[in-house]
Formats: C-alpha cells, sequence, structure tokens
C-alpha cells in the first residue's frame, strides 16, 4: 500500500495534487507546526501575467503553535478572496469548473487553518475525480519528530511505500530512513509542464491548481497531474 504525508497548504498547487494520485492512502499532517510565510495560509494566482499573493490571515499566537490549532483572525478575507478569483479568472474558458471551490471556501463553517485546507484540498480531489483514501495525523495520535513520527505513522496504517516529496530527500537521508524501515522509499518525480495560460506571454509555474483547473478544465487538469 502506498502512502504520502504532507501538511496541509491553503489552495495547494499541481504538484501537491500530483503526490496525492500517486498514493493509495495520503496522511494530512495537520498537528505540524504553522510556519509563518509559508504555504500553510497562502498561494499565488495569475493577475494579468503577474503572480498574485492571496492570503488568509491567521492569529500566530505562539512558536510551538500547530497547524490545527491556528485560527482566523477573521472572515472578512473569504469574500475578498473569492472575489479576486472570479476578476482574475472571469474570462477563463473553464471558470466554471471551480465554481464549486468558490462555494466550498464561502460556505466552509472551519474554525482554523488546518480544518480549512484539508476541505479545500479534499473538494478538489473529488472535482478531478480522484480516489485516495484521506486521514489526518491528529486522528492517528502517534507522536515523535522528523523521520521518526513518518515511520511510526507508515507502520500504523500498514503502508508498504511511502511517496516523498524530492524536497525531504536530504533529511531523510540524514535520519537514515531507510535504514530504519522496511518501508520502501520513493521520490516524487514532478516537473510541472507549460500549459495554455490566458492572459501571460511568459509560464507561470507553480501557481495554485486553481489556475490549471481554469485554464485547461478539471479533465485535462486530472491528465496533467497525473503525470
Amino acid at each position: 500500500m502506498k502512502c504520502a504525508i504532507m501538511q496541509p497548504t491553503y489552495l495547494p498547487w499541481a504538484g501537491y495534487f500530483n503526490l496525492i494520485t500517486k498514493v493509495d492512502i495520503f496522511v494530512f499532517l495537520d498537528d505540524a507546526q504553522f510556519q509563518k510565510g509559508s504555504w500553510h495560509n497562502r498561494n499565488q494566482i495569475n493577475n494579468n501575467g503577474s503572480r498574485q499573493l492571496i492570503t488568509v490571515p491567521v492569529k500566530h499566537e505562539r512558536l510551538a503553535q500547530k497547524i490545527n490549532e491556528t485560527l482566523f483572525s477573521s472572515d472578512i478575507w473569504r469574500s475578498k478572496h473569492i472575489k479576486t478569483i472570479q476578476q482574475n479568472y472571469a474570462r477563463h474558458d473553464h471558470l466554471i469548473d471551480i465554481a464549486d471551490l468558490k462555494d466550498t471556501l464561502m460556505s466552509d463553517q472551519s474554525n482554523n487553518l488546518a480544518d480549512l485546507n484539508i476541505n479545500l484540498i479534499k473538494s478538489i480531489a473529488n472535482l478531478l475525480s480522484i480516489e485516495t483514501i484521506f486521514l489526518r495525523s491528529s486522528e492517528i495520535g502517534i507522536g515523535g519528530i522528523r523521520s521518526n513520527r513518518l515511520i511510526e505513522i507508515l507502520t500504523h496504517i500498514g503502508a508498504t511505500e511511502y511517496f516523498s516529496p524530492v524536497g525531504a530527500k536530504q533529511y531523510l537521508i540524514e535520519d537514515s530512513f531507510e535504514d530504519l524501515s522496511e518501508v520502501r522509499l520513493t521520490f516524487q518525480d514532478f516537473q510541472p509542464r507549460p500549459y495554455p495560460q490566458k492572459n501571460t506571454s511568459i509560464f507561470l509555474s507553480h501557481l495554485s491548481i486553481l489556475d490549471l483547473i481554469a485554464n485547461v478544465g478539471k479533465k485535462e487538469a486530472l491528465s496533467y497531474i497525473s503525470f
């Protein structure tokens, strides 16, 4: 059984969903430490050929604060984000394919960042017909740090193969992951490829998956992330 473990981020890019398509079970590391200035509460969209950050305002009250303990400072941002997305993608051919995501964003009743991010990611996965099973590390209830914790989670769910983003390769090697676990370690090999992108003369990579869906539609988006 293949598994990936990732922190829940806000409206992630295509590579995040590529990882989801490669596994049977995807574990949200929702009780990891919140990192200010990270993708936990923000992402990028296309604004007439320029990258525009959309950020969820949150209360960062202590250094060890977890993602699932991070609360919103207000709810005004929801309507602002929806308006920004609507304006930036108003003339895109597949705007209708992200309409449900805007509804999810507005109707979401979450009171913390982890719940919001997970709800949106699962909504996008459903839109793209991804059938991966989702779990949350906070519900599994396994402590520890770095590779040791990952191994304990993988053992708990009976995983035989761990798919990791290549960005974690160095610390997994430093921690001797393969010596400590019988779970096979595989690194993700996803490179963003240019796709038809409206309102820009130069391809902007690593934008939120909203950009991909609005430009090519949900069916082509699934093919893109499954590569």
